[in-house]
C-alpha cells in the first residue's frame, strides 16, 4: 500500500506536458471558414497560375525543355537578369538604410515632400519611368553626359538596367526599415555613447542587431521587384541579345512567337531560382531574428 501512495504522490517523477494543439486557439470564432477562404484565394491568385506555368513547360520534351533554358541566349539573359537585380537590391540596401535613417532622425525644410517622392515608383507607371530614366542617362542626357565625359555610358548597357532595377526598389527597403528606426529611441544611441561606444561601434552592436530582420526583408522584397520588371527596363537597356536582353524581355519575344511552350520553360526557370533565393533569404532573415531574441 505504501508502494502504491508513493508512487501516486511521487513528485520527482517526470510529469508529461501536455501537447500543443497544431492550431492555436483564438477568442475570436471561424477558423475552419477564414483559413478555407485564404486557401481558396491563394488557389485562385497564386497556386492554380503557377502550377499551370510548369504544366504549360512540360508539354516540352526534356530534351526540348534543356535546350530552350540553356540556350545561350536565356543563359545571358538570365546572369543579366539576375546579376542586375542582386546589385540593384544590395545598393538599395544601403541608400535605403541611409533615406530612412535621415527622414526618421532628423527635421528639416523638404522633409514630408522628400517621404513622399519615395513612394513615387510606386504610383509612376514603369513604362514612363523608364522613358524618363532613357532622357536622363543617354549620352546627352542631363546626367548620362557627365558620366559619358568620364567615358561611361549608362544607358543601353546593364549599368543601365541597374539604375532602373534600383530605382523601382528603393521605396521597399525604404518602408520597411522607416518604422523600426522610428521605434528606436534616440536615447539608447546615447546611453551607448555615454558609455564610450564610437559611432561604428553604436551602430554594429546597438543598432543593426535591431535592423537586420526589417533589412534583410527589404532587399528580399526589392530583390524579388526587380526579377520581373520589365517596362522601366525595356527602354533604358536596349534589348541587345546577349549583352542587355533580360529574361522577362525574352519570355515576351517568345510569346509574340506563339511559343507559349518556350515562354512557359523560361518562366519556370525564374520562378525555381527566385523561390530558391527568396526561400534563402527568408531563412537568413528568421535566424536573425531568431538570433537577436526577437
Amino acid at each position: 500500500m505504501s508502494e502504491i501512495a508513493s508512487a501516486v504522490f511521487d513528485t520527482t517523477s517526470p510529469v508529461p506536458k501536455p501537447k500543443k494543439p497544431w492550431v492555436k486557439k483564438s477568442v475570436l470564432p471561424g477558423f475552419g471558414l477564414s483559413i478555407g477562404l485564404a486557401a481558396l484565394y491563394a488557389s485562385l491568385i497564386v497556386f492554380i497560375p503557377l502550377a499551370g506555368l510548369v504544366l504549360k513547360s512540360l508539354e516540352l520534351s526534356w530534351p526540348e525543355l534543356w535546350a530552350v533554358v540553356s540556350n545561350p541566349r536565356a543563359v545571358a539573359s538570365y546572369q543579366l537578369t539576375f546579376g542586375a537585380s542582386l546589385a540593384a537590391a544590395s545598393i538599395n540596401l544601403v541608400f535605403g538604410l541611409i533615406v530612412a535613417w535621415v527622414l526618421v532622425r532628423y527635421d528639416f525644410f523638404g522633409k514630408r515632400l522628400i517621404d513622399a517622392l519615395v513612394d513615387l515608383p510606386f504610383a509612376l507607371p514603369t513604362a514612363v519611368a523608364g522613358i524618363a530614366l532613357t532622357a536622363l542617362y543617354t549620352t546627352k542626357g542631363w546626367v548620362g553626359q557627365w558620366f559619358w565625359l568620364a567615358d561611361i555610358k549608362v544607358a543601353y548597357t546593364w549599368l543601365g538596367v541597374t539604375v532602373a532595377l534600383t530605382f523601382i526598389g528603393l521605396p521597399f527597403v525604404v518602408r520597411t526599415v522607416q518604422p523600426v528606426l522610428a521605434d528606436l529611441e534616440a536615447e539608447v544611441e546615447e546611453a551607448a555613447a555615454s558609455l564610450g561606444a564610437s559611432r561604428w561601434q553604436t551602430f554594429r552592436r546597438v543598432l543593426l542587431p535591431a535592423l537586420l530582420p526589417s533589412l534583410l526583408t527589404g532587399f528580399a522584397l526589392a530583390f524579388a521587384r526587380a526579377i520581373g520588371e520589365y517596362g522601366s527596363v525595356v527602354f533604358i537597356s536596349g534589348n541587345m541579345p546577349y549583352k542587355t536582353e533580360i529574361t522577362p524581355l525574352l519570355i515576351m519575344t517568345k510569346l509574340e512567337q506563339f511559343d507559349y511552350a518556350g515562354a512557359a520553360a523560361l518562366g519556370t526557370v525564374m520562378l525555381i531560382f527566385s523561390f530558391v533565393l527568396l526561400l534563402l533569404i527568408n531563412l537568413l532573415q528568421h535566424w536573425s531574428h531568431k538570433r537577436t531574441g526577437g
